[in-house]
């Protein structure tokens, strides 16, 4: 497939939100309040998933446009009470519903509870809805209560929030906690009982984000899934090492791509990642902790930078000190996040901190970091969507009926085929 046939993908990793509004419905009487909510609006819907949201304007298909294979089915029949609103905030980023205000988060609550609830932030810099279709109808279809947030931030521009670099991403991992923390109190408020179980789980960006609750706030959660998130470390690895020698090998000099971690075996997708991804993320992420620096960007070299740009990265770094039961997946063939500098060293340091027992890390064989390439490439890739559904029933197992999912693994590819399902065992 061309590259202009695939810059209908170009959204996928979520580095763009595109604008959207939805139609705003009649507040239905269930006295329902969200702590903290600056603004809030309730409704009664007939369906909660994007089934049904997309027509009744409770969802913006724009927040989660190309991350998900085109042919995903939509589960449907799920009635019930979606709280949309934003926390106080001073950035106007986010011009979901037309509100051009951040911090803003969606709460739905299933009439047909499970008992549990399934928290997440958005991957990339998107908005709140921008999991609907990944995660949130499928854990909506199976009982769950779910709440989702913008971050705080959106847009390419994000790095313009806060007053000191670092400011911006810093605020991704409170304003998860502050969801967390007030949607409890939502669903005790619709079914008279705290949630029994609550999980954390996110892509990309908010995968990072699961490991960084499980690392600082894990009283919170009883277990989350990382679905290929973004690795900050102060000393590096992070972005700002191995995307400055990928955009100054390529295409040239493709040994230096794979020198910078990029797996040989997926140079057929660096045309994509290089044309919509490499250059804008290197910048907007340089720009949120390293504003000083003028040069171009494929010079940047994050070591020989001032220590106040690793201080910046240290608010936000991980360290694999995990609380409470993480399973990890990433794809070996993710053009954006190479598995070799990020989740291989993830995984690591969780061994490290002595916190293996409570971990498991499958590496997907021919996933990518956009999971809609599969559409362009279905012999030679397999979208990750099922391996995230698999690992996330084997965390129910985990922490419901004591059930140890299997050890960490790499999970092959199947020889021949289109791949739709994931067996992790």
């Amino acid at each position: 497939m061309s590259l202009r046939s695939l810059s209908l993908l170009a959204l996928a990793a979520g580095l763009v939100a595109a604008p959207a509004t939805a139609a705003r419905a009649e507040s239905c009487p269930s006295g329902i309040r969200v702590p903290g909510a600056e603004y809030q609006q309730v409704a009664c819907l007939s369906e909660l998933t994007t089934a049904g949201t997309v027509a009744s304007g409770h969802t913006v298909p724009g927040d989660w446009a190309g991350l998900t294979p085109k042919d995903l089915p939509v589960p449907s029949g799920v009635p019930g009470v979606q709280v949309d609103g934003y926390f106080p905030d001073s950035s106007r980023t986010n011009a979901d519903h037309g509100w051009n205000h951040d911090a803003q988060f969606v709460i739905r609550l299933p009439d047909r509870w499970n008992g549990g609830l399934v928290v997440s932030g958005s991957p990339g810099v998107r908005g709140q809805f921008a999991n609907d279709r990944a995660i949130g109808d499928w854990v909506l279809a199976r009982g769950y209560a779910f709440a989702a947030t913008d971050k705080g931030n959106t847009g390419v521009d994000f790095y313009k929030d806060g007053r000191h670099p670092g400011d911006a991403i810093a605020e991704w991992n409170f304003r998860l906690t502050q969801l967390t923390r007030a949607a409890k109190k939502v669903v005790r408020q619709r079914y008279h009982e705290r949630p029994r179980r609550t999980l954390v789980t996110g892509m990309s960006n908010g995968g990072y984000l699961v490991r960084w609750q499980l690392e600082n706030h894990p009283e919170l959660y009883d277990g989350g899934v990382d679905w290929e998130g973004t690795l900050w470390r102060t000393d590096g690895p992070n972005l700002l090492t191995f995307l400055p020698p990928a955009l100054r090998g390529y295409p040239q000099d493709k040994d230096a791509v794979v020198k910078a971690g990029f797996p040989a075996e997926s140079e057929f997708l660096w045309p994509f990642y290089s044309q919509y991804y490499w250059g804008l993320t290197q910048r907007i992420y340089r720009a949120e902790f390293d504003p000083g620096y003028t040069g171009d960007e494929a010079a940047y070299d994050y070591q020989s930078r001032p220590e106040s740009v690793r201080k910046a990265v240290a608010k936000v770094a991980l360290t694999g000190r995990i609380g409470k039961p993480l399973i990890t997946l990433h794809g070996t063939l993710d053009g954006l996040l190479p598995i070799s500098q990020d989740s291989d060293v993830y995984a690591r340091l969780v061994r490290a901190q002595g916190r293996g027992a409570m971990f498991r890390y499958y590496r997907i064989e021919g996933g990518t970091h956009v999971d809609s390439l599969f559409d362009a490439f279905p012999d030679r890739l397999r979208p990750l969507v099922p391996c995230h559904r698999a690992a996330f029933t084997a965390l129910e197992r985990w922490i419901g009926r004591g059930e140890a999912p299997p050890p960490s693994r790499t999970v092959p590819r199947p020889a021949a085929g289109p791949v739709t399902s994931c067996t992790l065992g």
